[in-house]
């Protein structure tokens, strides 16, 4: 782990550098493996954020383009982000039968490890980027459906339907992580339909993710597609699991948390551009304290949130 002194807080966001498609030959892949990475234009030593997207109905905020509204700050202010596009992407539209379609819930966790293990490859593809990241500070955020991924990275289990053992795709690597509106418990909470077509989601089990970790959930986002427990389950991840967690609540917050999907997306249903700043903010700050030990970011940004905008619980 580096030894020299972490970028100081700045005021202002830094400018930023974002390249991307950068292609990852992945052979066995259905295709090629696509990211985006966004940095400080300046700094060194920098902390690596790994951003899964969610689904969606859109074309393309399912994919390394989507998100620019947590990329960009978080960036902005001292992390290297890096986006995969997932095989789930709507960009991609791959065959329905696809091996592992239409979520592709493996394929989405592996591709995250196979970042870690290319980063070499993805600096050396991107000049500005070269000897600038901190390999021993990474971390992991996902909204929606990338909650769930970004779970599994961090010690979330759960049961293959296809051959009935259980998956452990925990990346040790990932220090901490940020779940935003994620998938919560398996079994009743669930709606028939996600049953039937989406049988992995049955067993989830946060039991063993022991990775220290923020979750983000509104509570009106009661994603009835999806559960029949209401705004509550997407807090599972934050009641169900052991060892250190935070809980950011936010008031009035639905599943695209103000827009943190992208700017002026139409499917955003509590568009707050004051809600996504409160995220951008806090998440940064968790991240920032987690990734520097001692550093006052976290406990600094949480006396800003007020009574209006949401609560925040720590165990």
């Amino acid at each position: 782990m580096s030894t020299s002194t972490p970028r100081p807080l700045h005021p202002s966001p830094a400018p930023v550098v974002s390249v991307g498609p950068v292609t990852l030959s992945t052979p066995d892949r259905p295709v090629d493996l696509q990211v985006r990475v966004s940095t400080p234009l300046t700094g060194d030593d920098l902390p690596v954020v790994l951003l899964s997207h969610g689904q969606g109905h859109s074309n393309h905020l399912s994919s390394l383009n989507g998100y620019a509204p947590l990329a960009h700050h978080w960036a902005a202010h001292g992390f290297a982000v890096v986006q995969p596009t997932h095989l789930s992407s709507r960009s991609l539209n791959l065959d329905p039968d696809t091996p592992g379609a239409p979520l592709f819930w493996r394929s989405r966790a592996e591709d995250m490890t196979l970042v870690l293990d290319r980063l070499d490859e993805i600096e050396a593809a991107v000049p500005q980027l070269a000897g600038r990241l901190d390999r021993d500070r990474v971390a992991v955020a996902g909204h929606s459906m990338g909650g769930h991924t970004a779970s599994l990275l961090l010690g979330a289990r759960l049961t293959d339907p296809d051959d009935g053992t259980e998956v452990d795709l925990t990346e040790p690597r990932i220090k901490a992580g940020v779940l935003l509106a994620p998938v919560g418990r398996g079994g009743d909470a669930l709606t028939p339909f996600v049953t039937e077509n989406w049988p992995f989601f049955s067993t989830t089990d946060f039991s063993k993710m022991t990775t220290p970790a923020l979750v983000v959930a509104g509570d009106r986002d009661d994603s009835a597609h999806l559960t029949v427990a209401g705004p509550d389950w997407h807090t599972d991840p934050y009641t169900l699991s052991p060892g250190r967690k935070s809980l950011l609540t936010l008031f009035g917050g639905e599943h695209g948390l103000g827009g943190v999907s992208g700017y002026d997306v139409a499917e955003t249903t509590d568009e707050s551009p004051e809600r996504v700043a409160v995220v951008q903010h806090l998440t940064w700050a968790y991240l920032r304290s987690e990734l520097y030990p001692g550093d006052p970011a976290w406990r600094t940004a949480r006396e800003t949130l007020t009574a209006a905008q949401g609560r925040v619980d720590s165990k």
